[in-house]
């Protein structure tokens, strides 16, 4: 009776099918009814009614036939028809929906196990959906419930670990297979292997390769390429070549995917002509049965010419790309595209991208992306614009990455104002804006202390919905460190990991709205650039207590400290010279299996240099080069300032010629402490040698100019000081860093009063303001001698200067304003001070006299020519 119910109300449903709103409503009335034999009958159905659901794709019903099974007695019903449902819902991608009934009905019968085919099924449907959180209770369910899995159960069992990087328990699985009745075959190994290449063991995959034969299975060309492309990937380009011959020596024939595996692992370690010998073999030599190269080769040799830079040899591989149908597509113009704007080939690219519209390959998104992310980080905005408006014509439209870029570009500029624009333009062309987008607008207006409008973009992201995620809370945490409000950043960061991106509400004022009940607090749990800001702001501070605390709390969250974080105490410690404390960090980081990065080893070398351990620095570079670490910039720089201070300069003019053997190009500051030095010891002739190498490598800048004349005016070098300062007019350079005011009064002293007047006449001549006490010598040297009416002149120029408001720079109308925004070398100067100097004989002070009687007293308001300030060698050199 009831399996003639079962198979009335089956039929019923099936002839409903096309309707299955009104199937689902007739199963649902029979399952409600209060008959224990129509709810029986109703469970025999349900695996009609699932096919039905899932077919229509009735998501709601698929939950409420799930609820509904769920929460049934089942008393008298089967398993099988039920056990049905769980393989339906699993291969139609709702493994949850199957897990969860599948343990419901084994917990109701678990004396009717299910066949190893349902098993298989969803093992299956865990891979598929990656829940290898599934995979050991399946396995253990089928332990208990006696069912030997078969090898394909067990390659599906081992896929799913491996899928979710469990090589290890994968590998046990494998150990079992023989205990249980089953060999591994060739699928066994390729899917183990593969598991192992992907966690990065390809030597682990090496052994299971040679244990293929002990099993009677064959090693196939899938697992030798599959190893040969791990080994490859990195770098082990000699165990690659190894693999190639044993494969060879099997009887098996490497095909295009070994080779493609061989030269993509050679480009990408840049070693682009061995990968191209490879590449023009399989082109040209057939004799030496190599396979020919497929599309994919050439578009990985084009690629790895343009990452080296080899331009040329990339634009002739393009062209010969290009005139074969075969081997041209999108990806291969992509690739050139990108190798011509990273080597800022604007133009060229531009040429490109309008020869793929000729020859009727339409650029994608991704290929006007190219254009815009190149030219935004340059700051070419207005051709970024020009590129947006011709994807626009072309009909494609703008996407979240484009608007990103250009909003980028906008905040790297400061046109803060045109990056909101950008973002309403965004939201108006449906172009929703994600949270890595606000992110940067968010960053540039904390940045510039814009807080309200930082804080309304804040709000306007949590009712949007974009999330505030770690990098919001760590942009805002950077903030408040670099405005030196420690302590408010250190609460949000506690607060983080209770109420996640709630915690800004600890900002105050309106930054509370932002707490949403709803946002789940995982989304914004503090990470290691969380607590690597907070450690250099407060190591900054000199708070390293504080530090040291945080560095342990870090470390009791879980969150294994980085070489990061441990150079930031490294740093702060060698900066302040605690060259200990520093050392004894660097042992604990050793330790703790971080390794000494570039950014160590400047530190160190900075904290020697202050201490005055001239010989450590030595041993330190000796050290790093043996790591294979590069000096850059900034360490030759700080090793060439200590060794000079160290009257080392014989050492340190040896680095200055190493950083040129190794293509880093020195800067000003690398030859600012020689010069000074070598002006020090004294030798003139090779100070007079680094200043020239100087100005042909950085070319003609003040600073190198002013540096020189400084050093010769302190060495009493005043001759080749005038002489210099000569050709410093004839450039038109600056006056503002120049001690010319030094070189006037030494000249008066040494009674070369007419260089003096000469200098100063030239500086008048070619339009220069200049300090008007530079004329205080000259008129009182003038006067001693009786040339009063040269005298005159010069007082006359003197006050009509100090009228005007000329300063240490050429003429120019805004000088009023310009002077009082900068400084010179010599400090306040206005024109009392001129007026009541006693360092002269009086004879000065009487011509000034005498012209002030024919001016009036006129505006004597006081200026100071420009200056320019040396940045600290730390922070800008690099």
């Amino acid at each position: 009776m009831e399996q003639s119910s079962s198979s009335t109300l089956v039929k019923a449903l099936l002839k409903n099918k096309k309707n299955p709103r009104l199937a689902w409503r007739l199963y649902k009335r029979i399952f409600s009814s209060p008959s224990q034999e129509s709810h029986v009958t109703s469970l025999s159905a349900s695996p009609t009614i699932a096919r039905i659901l899932v077919q229509a794709r009735m998501q709601e019903e698929m939950d409420e036939l799930h609820s509904l099974i769920l929460s049934s007695s089942l008393q008298n019903a089967k398993a099988s028809p039920l056990l049905s449902v769980v393989s339906i819902f699993a291969k139609s991608n709702h493994i949850d929906k199957a897990f969860s009934q599948f343990q419901f009905v084994r917990s109701r019968f678990p004396e009717k196990g299910p066949g190893i085919y349902l098993y298989n099924v969803l093992l299956e449907g865990c891979i598929k959906e990656r829940r290898v959180d599934f995979v050991s209770w399946l396995y253990k369910d089928m332990v208990l419930s006696r069912i030997a899995p078969h090898t394909y159960t067990f390659n599906l069992f081992i896929r799913a670990l491996c899928d979710s990087s469990c090589v290890d328990a994968a590998r046990e699985l494998f150990d079992e297979m023989p205990e249980k009745g089953c060999n591994p075959n060739e699928f066994t190994f390729g899917i183990l292997v593969r598991g192992y290449c992907r966690v990065g063991m390809p030597d682990k995959g090496l052994e299971l390769l040679n244990l293929m034969e002990g099993f009677g299975v064959s090693p196939n060309k899938v697992v030798y390429n599959t190893i040969v492309s791990s080994f490859c990937t990195r770098g082990r380009n000699d165990d690659s070549e190894k693999l190639v011959e044993k494969m060879r020596g099997e009887g098996l024939v490497p095909d295009i995917v070994t080779f493609n595996a061989r030269i993509s692992a050679l480009c990408k370690e840049g070693k682009v002509l061995d990968a191209s010998r490879i590449f023009r073999d399989m082109e040209l030599d057939e004799f030496l049965g190599l396979p020919r190269p497929n599309r994919i080769t050439y578009n990985l040799m084009l690629k790895g010419f343009c990452k080296v830079g080899m331009l040329e040899e990339a634009k002739t591989l393009f062209e010969l790309i290009r005139e074969n149908y075969d081997l041209c597509g999108l990806p291969s113009y992509n690739i050139w595209l990108q190798g011509l704007v990273r080597h800022g080939k604007f133009i060229e690219a531009e040429t490109v991208l309008k020869q793929m519209i000729d020859k009727g390959i339409w650029p994608s998104i991704y290929s006007y992306n190219i254009l815009m992310d190149g030219l935004c980080k340059l700051g070419m905005l207005s051709d970024a614009n020009a590129i947006v408006g011709l994807m626009k014509r072309n009909g494609v439209s703008p996407d979240s990455v484009t608007y990103a870029c250009l909003l980028h570009g906008y905040c790297s500029v400061g046109k803060v104002d045109a990056a909101k624009s950008l973002l309403q333009e965004m939201m108006r062309n449906n172009c929703l804006p994600n949270a890595y987008t606000c992110n940067i607008l968010l960053h540039r207006l904390w940045k510039m202390g814009r807080m309200s409008e930082a804080e309304e973009l804040l709000r306007k992201m949590n009712e949007k919905g974009y999330g505030l995620d770690t990098v919001t809370c760590n942009i805002i945490v950077d903030g408040l460190c670099g405005s030196g409000e420690l302590d408010k950043a250190i609460a949000i960061v506690k607060g983080m990991r209770v109420h996640g991106s709630a915690a800004l509400g600890r900002l105050g004022n309106s930054y509370v709205g932002l707490v949403d009940d709803s946002m789940n607090e995982n989304n914004c749990l503090p990470d290691l650039i969380t607590y690597s800001t907070l450690l250099n702001g407060f190591c900054k501070a000199g708070r390293f207590a504080e530090a040291k605390k945080l560095f342990s709390e870090m470390m009791a969250q879980k969150l294994q400290p980085d070489s990061v974080a441990y150079n930031i105490f490294i740093h702060h410690f060698c900066k302040q010279g605690k060259i200990s404390s520093a050392f004894r960090v660097l042992k604990d980081m050793e330790k703790k299996g971080c390794h000494k990065s570039l950014e160590t080893y400047n530190s160190l070398i900075l904290g020697l240099g202050i201490q005055n351990q001239i010989f450590e620095i030595h041993g330190l570079m000796d050290d790093m080069k043996e790591k294979g670490i590069s000096p850059n910039i900034c360490t030759y720089n700080t090793a060439i300032k200590y060794l000079c201070e160290g009257e080392k300069v014989e050492d340190a003019t040896t680095l200055l010629d190493e950083m040129m053997q190794k293509n880093v190009t020195p800067n000003v500051f690398s030859f600012k402490y020689l010069i000074g030095a070598f002006c020090k010891v004294p030798d003139f002739d090779m100070a007079q040698e680094v200043f020239e190498t100087a100005v042909s490598i950085c070319g003609q800048k003040e600073v190198l100019y002013s540096l020189m004349f400084n050093e010769l005016l302190a060495a009493r070098q005043l001759l080749k000081a005038t002489e210099l300062l000569e050709t410093v007019l004839d450039r038109g350079f600056e006056l503002g860093d120049f001690l010319y005011r030094d070189l006037v009064e030494s000249l008066c002293k040494k009674d070369e009063l007419e260089v003096a007047s000469g200098i100063l006449r030239r500086m008048i001549d070619k339009g220069y303001g200049f300090d008007p006490a530079a004329l205080m010598p000259v008129i009182d040297g003038l006067g001693k001698m009786g040339n009063k009416k040269e005298a005159n002149e010069f007082a006359e120029k003197m006050m009509e200067m100090a009228s005007v408001g000329k300063v240490a720079n050429k003429v120019d109308p805004n000088a009023r304003d310009l002077h009082q925004k900068k400084q010179n070398k010599y400090g306040g100067n206005n024109w009392q001070n001129i007026l009541h100097r006693d360092d002269g004989s009086g004879i000065a002070l009487k011509s000034l006299t005498r012209v002030k009687k024919g001016w009036g007293q006129g505006d004597t308001s006081s200026f100071q020519p420009p200056r320019v300030d040396y940045l600290d060698y730390w922070e800008d050199d690099v």
